[in-house]
């Protein structure tokens, strides 16, 4: 079973991801062809010279990024840490590295940006990710493309992979997590004796499911899919805001806030931690897009905080639910109401109801606990007119550890 055996990870469930690089500048198309790929993959979808590529270097300089602000934002959003990218597949570094000329201290911006993440978080006491693409590196000539041959993979893993992991690993302070990503075609031993250098020197570090060959701390899932039932196991749901990761002008397919609520709810309701991602434009700018949707969405988080973090994957309930969707941790069953309703009947419940409270005004809620007409356990609530309208969520406290829920009876 994935276990992260780190408390932070386990309770954290909501966090965010950072796409950004040269691809930014493309902003999703090259010699006025739009990708119809992800906007980060467009030197590999357009198939784009690794040296004319290259020369983007020269004209980065996101002068409007504002790095102290975007990390205070994740910590307004209600997001318990930050993982940005230091290294994408098109092997241009965020960082400041002694292993490759392709990084961001050659470029007009000339800052460290993971270095100014790393003050960020400790500044607002988030948890601290790096992104870095292990396998893949379109620049290199013995970096892996997906579906290409490549001459000497271990010789570029010796010579720049390992080197700088070692740098982000030891420059930065403590690193809470690294997230690696599509090990391709990665030997077993590549991918464990990566897995044990990074814990010789971080042994707290969590590294994602995706260093290959199941050797990762929690099981990351293919990007915007999400366990039907709950995972018995640590894991992680990386998602976007629309449809690309890096940023794109022609991508404005962005989810609706209550749709990002509804998905960030599952996600918790199945045991997982929701990884969501936004994409600075070329300046360093988030898009506004982004911004509104997960302010909305933090008026929610933020006031359900009880709610949605330290809540633990549920047992299998036996129904579709129309109006939400439900949480629990230690006691309590949290039910997250999404549409309007005048009143409450929650079905096949066995636990013993002590009480009934709104989640964030804690006002107590008469209830009815019997037998429904079917022969199962039936909760019933009146809502409080107030709340007739509104977003909110009621919690049901009892003595058991775990919700009980009954099975739907065969004959």
């Amino acid at each position: 079973m994935y276990d992260t055996k780190q408390k932070w990870f386990k309770e954290a469930k909501y966090g965010l991801f950072v796409h950004f690089g040269l691809y930014s500048i493309l902003e999703g198309s090259y010699k006025r062809k739009v990708t119809n790929g992800l906007a980060e993959w467009i030197e590999h979808s357009f198939d784009i010279d690794p040296d004319e590529y290259a020369k983007l270097i020269d004209s980065f300089d996101p002068y409007k990024l504002d790095i102290d602000d975007l990390v205070k934002r994740a910590k307004d959003w209600g997001m318990k840490y930050v993982v940005f990218t230091s290294k994408h597949h098109e092997g241009f570094a965020l960082f400041d590295t002694k292993y490759d000329d392709f990084n961001i201290m050659n470029s007009p911006y000339h800052k460290d940006i993971i270095k100014e993440v790393s003050d960020a978080c400790k500044k607002y006491g988030l948890y601290f990710g790096i992104y870095y693409s292990q396998a893949q590196d379109w620049h290199d000539k013995n970096g892996l493309w997906s579906g290409k041959d490549t001459k000497d993979f271990h010789e570029y893993y010796l010579r720049k992979c390992l080197p700088q992991i070692k740098e982000l690993l030891t420059n930065y302070g403590k690193v809470d997590l690294l997230w690696l990503d599509t090990p391709i075609s990665m030997s077993y031993e590549e991918c464990s004796n990566l897995y044990k250098m990074i814990k010789d020197i971080r042994p707290d570090c969590i590294i994602s499911g995706r260093i290959g060959h199941d050797l990762g701390d929690y099981m990351t899932t293919t990007d915007n899919y999400i366990p039907r039932l709950t995972f018995n196991g640590d894991f992680e749901v990386p998602c976007t805001l629309n449809d690309t990761w890096g940023y794109s002008k022609y991508d404005k397919t962005f989810k609706s806030a209550d749709t990002i609520l509804k998905l960030l709810l599952k996600i918790n309701n199945r045991g997982g931690n929701y990884l969501l991602n936004i994409g600075p434009d070329h300046l360093g700018m988030i898009p506004n897009e982004s911004i509104a949707i997960l302010d909305e969405v933090a008026d929610y988080v933020n006031a359900n905080e009880e709610a949605i973090f330290k809540t633990f994957g549920l047992p299998y309930y036996p129904y579709d639910i129309e109006w939400g969707e439900m949480t629990a941790n230690k006691g309590h069953l949290y039910l997250h109401i999404l549409r309007p309703k005048r009143s409450l009947d929650i079905q096949n419940i066995a636990n013993k109801i002590k009480r009934a409270y709104i989640v964030d005004s804690k006002q107590e809620l008469p209830f009815l606990q019997t037998m429904s007409c079917e022969g199962y356990g039936e909760i019933a609530i009146d809502i409080p007119k107030e709340y007739h309208d509104k977003k909110f969520c009621i919690a049901l406290e009892y003595n058991e550890d775990l919700p009980i829920f009954e099975a739907i009876r065969d004959k």
